[in-house]
């Protein structure tokens, strides 16, 4: 009897799914293993069986998805589907299924790299319009070929391990269905539960954020989640869901995005601007923000930028509101941060908007937007015309340009060469009618790390890190920009803003924190001796106070929304930066730090003093209320705001 039900369609159909089981528990080990210098120094015994755990606990929920299809045809009480021929197929779509599913998870060890959590379905809305990324997936597979080879052994256990019911066990008759009906009854209201992650009737089924429980750091939760879940659980969700933290009629005076400069001469009217974002500009790269770093001997990788340092006004805390490119143009264009999802990837994306663009247009501005990758990539054209900007200048423009080189100017992979392009941007921007707006963004310092081939022996990662060559090719290419720049009649009439989009490869544990991991400069440089340069040690400035701080400069008095800070007038309110990552809300303002998952506050640190967020002080600071309410009042206005289409201020 024993024997028979181990072959039977059953007992073949329980040890299929344990093998699954183990063939994802190894592949969520090449995760970690790729990802050791995130995870390991923070590992204890007890992290560690609370993460498997909810490891555990997601893989059901993930495997159960995957196999649904597979478990039903299993134990379909249908005797004539009985046959070798039916079984065969049963056997590659369990394979096929599965090998997708740890092939997701494999190729997202690498792509974690830049993102800092799982991917969700939006992942394909961000690369619709990448016609490399076929190119981009070959290059990582030869750089990590090791994962290829885990995949191909994990898919061989799979077809190896893979048990098929012996026919000749079964007696078909009343038994037979008897068994086949009772274990389809069984497995149904067992895969719901196991689908749902809990047992408790009138719960929520448990999504993303849920994994946040088995983790002392959101970015940690990557290692609990599996890839197909979160693939999954994304799949039609609506981004943006309004709370009802606050009530309405408190709402605003607690939290309000929309900000009115009080001063109306006290700017520049008619000054330009040149906003330059800098791809993958970590603030670990510049060695004036880290004199700490290796007993004081640390120098960085962006001479130029240091030299540049000592000419402007800077912040010794700054951050990204984001973990991607597309996080960037909304929050230091139009002051709107990266919430659950990328706002070019969410219906909100179609809303009304202002940006500084069109901001200054109204105020008889000329603009133009740079970026030397195909001109629909990754939506920056399209968003850039929304918010008003009057040219875009990307490949296809420069392909049009007799005096540079066209396409042997391509990277290969992504855009133009930044020294080149920057050479062009200026070209484009002398014939622009003054007072204008520049935004250049570059590209050369990514993925897959490569510089031009001029420069390929002069360049080295000296640091350790394939990224450290490409920072010094782009820091060469800015002091080269910079250097022609000076020379131009309009050059001091100019504020200069260089940030970057996110942080990319980190060397150092305090950038590999849940608040280093979105550490980047944020430097205004006014030529004329507008701003007196200094490192500012107590301001705490993010991508979306770019547009209120430059509005300032501009001596702009009339209404707008941003959620940022003006950070020239700090005087009346304290000064915060905002992210979110894998279902946390992180808000850091005074010398606080707090981790909020949409109903609880999970950690609070005093991060100016532990750096490495090692002591959690959540429920032991008075402070910790206040600033609980605040960050609820922000979400909830974003949310709000998102929904109803009110992301402009009232006339």
């Amino acid at each position: 009897m024993w024997k028979r039900l181990i072959h039977s369609n059953i007992g073949a159909a329980a040890l299929n799914m344990a093998v699954a089981y183990l063939v994802w528990m190894l592949s969520r080990v090449g995760f970690f293993v790729e990802n050791w210098s995130t995870f390991a120094p923070y590992m204890s015994w007890p992290l560690f069986w609370s993460m498997l755990r909810g490891a555990l606990v997601f893989d059901t929920s993930a495997l159960l998805y995957v196999n649904s299809l597979y478990l039903v045809l299993m134990l379909l009480p249908l005797h004539l589907k009985e046959r070798t021929g039916f079984h065969r197929g049963l056997k590659w779509l369990f394979v096929i299924t599965n090998a997708v599913a740890i092939g997701s998870n494999l190729m997202d060890a690498v792509y974690f790299q830049y993102t800092g959590r799982r991917s969700t379905v939006s992942v394909f809305t961000e690369f619709a319009n990448e016609g490399n990324i076929t190119s981009i997936i070959m290059t990582e597979f030869l750089r990590h070929w090791y994962l290829v080879v885990l995949f191909i052994a994990l898919a061989l256990i799979l077809w190896r391990c893979y048990m098929r019911p012996r026919l000749d066990v079964y007696r078909f008759g009343f038994q037979y269905y008897i068994s086949q009906c009772i274990a389809l009854l069984v497995m149904i209201p067992l895969a719901i539960v196991g689908m749902r992650g809990s047992v408790t009737a009138g719960t929520r089924p448990m999504t993303i954020s849920n994994a946040n429980q088995f983790v002392n750091r959101p970015v940690e939760s990557s290692v609990v989640l599996n890839t197909p879940f979160s693939m999954i659980r994304s799949i039609g969700k609506k981004p943006f869901v309004t709370p009802a933290y606050v009530p309405p009629e408190q709402l605003e005076a607690i939290y309000s995005p929309v900000h009115q400069h009080p001063l109306t001469d006290g700017g520049r009217k008619g000054k330009n601007v040149i906003i330059l974002i800098v791809e993958s500009m970590g603030k670990e790269y510049i060695g004036s923000f880290n004199a700490d770093l290796d007993g004081g001997h640390y120098k960085g990788f962006m001479p130029f930028i240091d030299t540049l340092l000592t000419r402007s006004f800077t912040f010794k805390y700054s951050y990204a509101n984001g973990r991607i490119s597309m996080d960037a143009m909304p929050s230091i264009l139009s002051g709107l941060p990266m919430m659950v999802e990328p706002f070019f990837l969410t219906p909100a994306s179609l809303n009304d908007v202002d940006g500084i663009s069109s901001i200054l247009g109204r105020e008889g501005y000329s603009s133009a937007f740079f970026h030397g990758g195909h001109n629909i990539s990754m939506g920056f054209s399209a968003y850039a015309h929304s918010i008003g900007y009057q040219r875009y200048y990307g490949l296809d423009e420069y392909c049009q340009s007799p005096k540079y080189g066209g396409m042997d100017d391509f990277d290969g992979k992504w855009a133009i060469w930044d020294e080149p392009f920057l050479q062009f941007t200026l070209d484009n921007i002398e014939q622009m009618e003054q007072p204008f707006l520049a935004t250049v963004f570059t590209a050369s310092s990514h993925h897959p790390y490569d510089v031009p081939e001029q420069y390929r022996d002069s360049l080295k990662d000296e640091g350790g890190q394939p990224i450290h060559k490409c920072v010094r090719y782009t820091d060469l290419a800015l002091r080269r920009f910079f250097e022609r720049a000076s020379r131009e009649p309009w050059f001091r009439n100019t504020i200069f803003v260089l940030v970057a989009d996110h942080t990319n490869q980190n060397s150092h544990a305090v950038y590999k924190t849940d608040l280093g991991l979105y550490s980047i400069p944020i430097i205004f440089y006014t030529p004329d001796g507008q701003l007196s340069p200094s490192i500012d040690k107590e301001t705490i400035a993010q991508q979306t106070d770019i547009t209120p701080t430059l509005l300032h400069l501009l001596g702009y008095g009339k209404p707008y929304l941003a959620f940022g800070n003006d950070l020239l007038d700090t005087n009346n309110r304290p000064t915060w930066a905002f992210s979110y990552n894998a279902g946390v809300y992180q808000l850091v303002r005074g010398d606080l730090m707090i981790q909020f998952d949409g109903q609880k506050t999970t950690a609070v640190y005093r991060y100016k003093s532990d750096k490495l967020l090692k002591h959690n002080l959540v429920n032991q600071l008075p402070e910790q209320q206040e600033m609980e309410l605040f960050l609820k009042a922000m979400i909830q206005q974003y949310m709000s705001r998102m929904n109803e289409n009110r992301l402009l201020p009232k006339p």
